[in-house]
């Protein structure tokens, strides 16, 4: 290859002054050289003068300004790859943030090929492409594709007139359901109740229902000792067969232990009498326990009543939302079913019985009650709070410290090493 031929501009100016491509036949210029000139007749030339140190001090600072704008570009592209942001594979809803994006990529376009621009955000030229077509041609900057293609979907009037109305206060009296039938009665949209859920949930409307009227408080009974309030009733549980199955069961208040439970075939009134029954048989000493009970017919009658006139146990009446409630019992019965029964197929009273009876022995030895903060109900009812809650604390406080060690310990081979410990002069090695 033959080395690249240089001329002195001078040599340029007098030939695109002159017009004359043969005006140095001396020096072999080439004719595509000389109409290279011709044509272009304009050449800026830098003359290295007096100011040659104010253009190297210019150079040096722009070859600085283009490696902090590569060290830019490569953080932008770290960042996108351990993020994982992938605009080809998400949808970009918002026409606003569209139309952003396109401009910047026209911009970039100006100093960088497309092809480099849609790589640095991000974004397949196609789909670069494909924005522009939409916007010149339909206008649809919140819609992921051309209404053309589901024509049965909703307009952008249509999903407009829904958040107004999900947002409006005029209709914050209303339900989901209720708005969208109103709105289909009142002739402004009409589309199914689901639709406008869904649509609350992607666009993320908030209705304009704060309430401002104070919430009624509801406070329970709260024993400060074993045995003080027990509260009992009965719920009814469905086998597959469709036959029903009756589960009784008392609660202590304080413990929140199982006392006892029963589980028949019949709502039979000797069901609360052995419940209760079995319960007072483990208080020790001449307490008397509170019994809450509601009004149901297994719990007032001559059996039961029997079984208060001993005078070991009261009977208290349940109420709804005041303090004598009942719903320790109810939570209970709530736990026992959705988070044990329900998942079992329940084809036999001996099968509810089985489980009923690994569940409470469960609840009562094993599973530590939110209340009491790590604690099991058999150790509050029976007094070994002391023990297990040192050995919690200890548990706890162990752990912090090993793991504190290893953390401290561990090394990679960007963490500088720790210096070696020195002994002090006069200790023995």
């Amino acid at each position: 290859m033959s080395p690249r031929r240089t001329y002195d501009h001078r040599i340029r100016e007098a030939i695109v002054a002159s017009g004359d491509p043969n005006l140095f036949p001396e020096l072999n210029i080439p004719p595509s050289t000389t109409r290279t000139w011709l044509k272009a007749r304009e050449h800026n030339v830098v003359a290295v003068r007096s100011d040659e140190t104010q253009i190297y001090v210019r150079v040096a600072r722009l070859e600085k300004q283009l490696r902090v704008l590569r060290e830019v570009v490569r953080l932008l592209l770290a960042w996108k790859q351990a993020s994982g942001v992938v605009l080809d594979h998400q949808r970009l809803i918002d026409g606003a943030r569209k139309k952003t994006l396109l401009r910047a990529i026209n911009r970039a376009r100006n100093s960088m090929p497309l092809k480099a621009a849609v790589h640095v955000v991000g974004l397949t030229r196609g789909r670069y492409h494909s924005w522009i077509n939409r916007e010149k041609l339909c206008q649809l900057d919140d819609r992921p594709s051309c209404a053309r293609r589901r024509p049965g979907r909703l307009t952008f009037n249509e999903i407009t007139a829904i958040g107004d109305m999900v947002e409006s206060s005029d209709h914050r009296h209303m339900s989901v359901r209720a708005l969208a039938l109103h709105a289909q009665r009142t002739g402004r949209v009409f589309a199914h109740p689901i639709t406008w859920g869904r649509l609350i949930r992607e666009r993320g409307w908030r209705r304009p229902r704060l309430r401002i009227y104070p919430a009624k408080p509801k406070v329970g009974i709260r024993a400060s000792r074993p045995n003080q309030y027990w509260h009992i009733d009965a719920s009814i549980l469905r086998l597959v067969d469709g036959t029903r199955v009756y589960l009784h069961a008392v609660i202590d208040n304080f413990s929140r232990r199982i006392l006892g439970w029963r589980v028949e075939q019949r709502l039979n009134p000797l069901n609360t009498f052995e419940v209760l029954s079995d319960a007072a048989a483990k208080i020790d000493g001449p307490a008397i326990a509170d019994v809450v009970m509601d009004a149901g017919v297994e719990n007032l009658n001559g059996t039961v009543d029997g079984l208060f006139d001993s005078g070991h146990l009261r009977r208290v009446r349940a109420q709804v939302d005041v303090t004598f409630s009942n719903s320790l019992i109810e939570a209970w019965w709530r736990s026992v079913k959705h988070q044990w029964l329900y998942l079992h197929q329940l084809d036999s009273i001996a099968t509810v019985r089985r489980l009923v009876g690994f569940y409470v022995q469960q609840h009562n030895a094993v599973m530590p009650h939110s209340a009491f903060n790590g604690l099991t109900p058999d150790e509050v009812y029976f007094g070994k709070t002391d023990d297990a809650s040192l050995t919690l604390t200890e548990g706890r406080a162990s752990a912090r410290a090993e793991r504190l060690k290893a953390n401290q310990a561990a090394s990679c081979p960007a963490c500088p090493r720790a210096p070696p410990l020195v002994e002090a002069e006069g200790t023995a090695a």
